[in-house]
């Protein structure tokens, strides 16, 4: 079912509508973000995302908004293991709270051309080499093993080959100048750390796009829903960011159901051609890995967050 240019070119609309609308609040706001304000801010994201599957629901009808669904809850749930990394970086570069926030918005806005190129891409060379689809599935079981044995990534940021790279090749001043990414000095424009530790969001978001991009191909191979899914998830990602940071500690099984997920969605596109699994299930039991996972993590850590409290 093809989609028309106009809901296409609505969707782009009503994304850079979100966006302004963030950042001025954001910036009439004048302070970090608080924990009770991240999670109302995460709490719509939600909704917006929900309402827009009522549209899709409502325009192409209850299968391919089920597919929305879907997709949504495993970039967003995805996602939260991103964030983790996220952390680390911003604390390996010391970036300041508020600084923190300019680069994630200008990484929302860099993840939706380049999750659009690689989704493009994607679809294009599936639909020509249907075998790709199996290669995706080992990906991501393999991806899933590796996260399970793997249970906590690693607790320090090494720096790697595209920033020592960066570093040798670029000018860069020695400390932060507000939240700007480069600044005149002397008659010479240079970039800031804050430019590098853009740069080291963006190439940590591609990697990321390489695992959770394919695991949307179990689901659906509609153009429309595979970037849309994809895109409303990385809308809350920021708002999500300074919600998590503080309690990341608390979800301790989260890497366990994520891999569980993953290596549940790279089967099903194994044997989709030989035992295709009903879009009601599949939403059923990825809904009910993180519930529990989840669920467990806040019950294992409840004595944590109240000793966090009272301090």
């Amino acid at each position: 079912m093809t989609t028309s240019i106009w809901f296409w070119i609505a969707f782009h609309i009503g994304v850079f509508i979100a966006i302004g609308i963030d950042l001025v609040t954001f910036k009439l706001r004048g302070r970090e973000l608080s924990l009770r304000a991240a999670a109302q801010r995460s709490a719509l994201w939600v909704l917006v995302s929900l309402g827009f599957n009522a549209l899709v629901w409502r325009i192409k009808g209850p299968h391919l908004a089920l597919d929305f669904l879907t997709g949504y809850l495993i970039e967003y749930s995805l996602s939260m293991d991103n964030i983790f990394v996220f952390v680390l970086i911003f604390a390996h570069f010391r970036v300041p709270p508020r600084a923190q926030h300019r680069v994630l918005v200008w990484g929302i806005i860099g993840a939706l051309i380049m999750r659009g190129t690689m989704i493009l891409c994607g679809i294009a060379l599936v639909q020509r080499f249907h075998f790709v689809l199996y290669l995706f599935g080992l990906f991501l079981v393999i991806t899933a093993a590796r996260m399970f044995f793997r249970k906590h990534p690693a607790r320090d940021f090494r720096e790697g080959w595209v920033l020592r790279t960066c570093r040798r090749v670029l000018p860069i001043t020695r400390e932060f100048r507000a939240e700007h990414f480069h600044v005149r000095v002397d008659g010479r424009w240079m970039f800031t750390p804050l430019a590098l530790t853009m740069i080291v969001i963006e190439t940590t978001d591609l990697i990321f796009a390489v695992d959770s991009i394919p695991a949307i191909f179990a689901i659906t191979r509609d153009p429309f829903i595979v970037y849309t899914s994809n895109i409303c998830a990385i809308l809350g990602l920021r708002s999500l960011y300074f919600l998590l940071a503080r309690l990341m500690d608390r979800f301790i099984y989260l890497r366990t159901g994520l891999a569980f997920v993953l290596g549940f969605v790279g089967i099903k596109m194994i044997i989709a051609d030989y035992l295709p699994i009903p879009r009601t299930l599949s939403l059923g039991i990825i809904v009910l890995i993180l519930a529990v996972t989840i669920g467990i993590s806040i019950l294992k850590t409840q004595n944590r967050g109240a000793a966090e409290h009272r301090k």
